[in-house]
């Protein structure tokens, strides 16, 4: 059996489905994120995981024990919210100990587990400041290390990056994973950001509408979307109809068409599919060109190598279709 096992869980709210026959598993050590829009159930199931909320039926796992009648403080589970949820009274190494001191540790050991978590969160420096003198990310690295030094059996992460600029998040993310790493410590991680989701995951559950939608590691789910939804969520697909997409390639299809926008290559008008530039976008290292091919629009993604090479509106050009990362989709 695995580490933890959520089997049949379902959860309403009067007439409202939240979600509906939940069945996913973690293993030791293991990262999964549960990723999908908001409002498909990703933090309520967090929440009834660590016993925040009540289920109405199934059950929670966890190393061989069903922990859905236990009390959130029998569970063994650390839970980082999005809210840093820091006591504004307490040092930083007040809140990190206060569930330490709830355990009735002796203080030796208190002063011990919490410097070596600090230390792991690199806050050691910052342990005699209280919440309103810490920046966003440091608040949120207290919050973690809070949750850390109890050492809990699993860890649920519920869009902790979420409230934080570009820049610390993607900093943020690398020291929790590193973290994780370190401690062999399972983790279920929710997020509505493919980026964090690809990055963090080693593997992730896709949600939608309180079900589950497609249950695989980063790669699979990126390359071979199960439906229209997980390729529309994930990748940023071009979506054709059949008749579309024959028109483009000349074959036909039964379903719906998905084509990863990095797959089309742009090449001289007689080289391929005629085309025309309709605009682009910057993003960073990728220049996203909207295209239309045959009255068709497209998302093309290109390397930005130069200003140089950056194609203008309204020129012609041509397009080369990758066909076998072409994929049907329901």
């Amino acid at each position: 059996m695995s580490y933890l096992q959520v089997t049949t869980l379902n959860k309403h709210y009067g007439q409202t489905q939240i979600f509906n026959d939940i069945d996913f598993s973690a293993e030791k050590g293991e990262f999964v994120t549960l990723l999908g829009p908001s409002g498909c159930g990703k933090s309520t199931l967090l929440r009834c995981l660590a016993g925040l909320t009540a289920v109405d039926s199934g059950k929670i796992i966890l190393q061989g024990q069903d922990i859905v009648p236990l009390s959130p403080q029998e569970r063994g589970i650390g839970m980082v919210f999005q809210s840093y949820a820091l006591f504004p009274n307490m040092t930083v190494e007040g809140n990190v100990a206060f569930g330490l001191k709830m355990q009735s540790l002796p203080v030796n050991d208190i002063r011990r587990r919490v410097g070596e978590v600090l230390a792991l969160v690199e806050m050691q420096d910052y342990a005699k400041r209280y919440p309103h003198q810490l920046s966003g990310g440091q608040c949120q690295r207290v919050a973690l290390a809070r949750s850390l030094v109890t050492r809990p059996r699993l860890l649920l992460l519920d869009e902790p990056l979420s409230a934080l600029d570009a820049r610390i998040r993607k900093h943020l993310r690398e020291q929790i994973r590193r973290i994780q790493r370190e401690l062999n410590l399972t983790t279920l991680f929710v997020t509505h950001d493919q980026e964090e989701a690809l990055t963090m995951s080693d593997r992730i559950v896709l949600m939608n509408k309180g079900q589950i939608v497609q249950n695989a590691d980063a790669e699979t789910l990126y390359t071979e979307p199960v439906n229209a939804f997980a390729a529309g969520f994930i990748g940023s697909y071009n979506l054709l109809s059949p008749e579309q997409a024959q028109a483009l390639t000349g074959l036909k299809y039964q379903a719906q068409v998905a084509i990863r926008p990095e797959s089309i290559v742009i090449c001289a008008p007689e080289q391929g599919i005629p085309a025309r530039i309709l605009n682009r976008s910057l993003l960073g290292n990728i220049v996203r060109y909207r295209v239309l091919a045959n009255n068709i629009e497209l998302s093309v993604d290109v390397l930005n190598r130069s200003v140089a090479s950056l194609l203008a509106d309204d020129i012609e050009i041509g397009l080369q279709l990758d066909l076998v990362t072409l994929r049907e989709v329901a």
